[in-house]
């Protein structure tokens, strides 16, 4: 979804990981053995991020939102877009790059302001760490259950713009699916979900989110 609006990717050829070593920036054990590197990879995200703008896919799930009662938006992508386009409700999986989150206390930063090579926290003055989920962390489990509650009760699920291979994430669609939902892929290319999808849109994200939504208007 957000690789069109210019954010790099993780696991698609020339992704992040496949330029950075994972285990020397995204763990638990990375940040306690050189927390100001891990900083240093991440305030450059951080800085990217503030130049970079949500495109029409992102304002069209906005605008469902506001249209259709118990639409839910669930996302693996932690770049906070969704929510700079307009969405309100959406269940964030793997965390926020413009949250910066106290290892001590429950104070939290929000936003992308440059906070230097070793943040510490305004309330207590310990260290303060990036706000995603690591490998190695479990994911929120609030967040959790709300995705997986809303894939049991949709009618139509849509997988946007995802390589369907990081669970549990993939197994919302299986588990709509099971529940009797259409699900309707998005994606220029086939993923390791395009055997369950009841239909398949091979465009990008922003294009055919912007068409359906021009039907949907008529």
């Amino acid at each position: 979804m957000s690789a069109e609006s210019g954010v790099a990717t993780f696991r698609d050829a020339g992704g992040l990981w496949s330029r950075f070593d994972p285990s020397q920036l995204a763990t638990p054990e990375a940040f306690a053995r050189d927390p100001v590197r891990v900083w240093e990879w991440y305030r450059q995200r951080r800085a990217q991020l503030r130049t970079i703008e949500p495109h029409e896919g992102h304002r069209v799930l906005a605008a469902w939102e506001r249209r259709f009662p118990d639409f839910s938006l669930v996302t693996q992508n932690v770049d906070g877009l969704h929510t700079r386009a307009g969405s309100r409700r959406v269940i964030e999986l793997h965390g926020r790059l413009d949250v910066a989150r106290c290892q001590s206390c429950p104070c939290e930063i929000h936003g992308l302001d440059d906070l230097g090579p070793d943040p510490r926290c305004p309330e207590c003055g310990e260290r303060v760490r990036p706000g995603v989920v690591w490998f190695g962390e479990l994911l929120p489990p609030d967040a959790v259950d709300a995705a997986f509650d809303a894939a049991a009760r949709c009618d139509v699920i849509l997988v946007i713009g995802t390589s369907g291979v990081v669970h549990p994430a993939a197994g919302l669609v299986e588990a709509a699916r099971t529940a009797g939902a259409s699900v309707i892929e998005i994606n220029p290319n086939e993923s390791a979900l395009s055997g369950m999808a009841t239909a398949r849109i091979a465009l990008p994200c922003g294009q055919a989110l912007g068409a359906i939504d021009r039907v949907l208007c008529r």
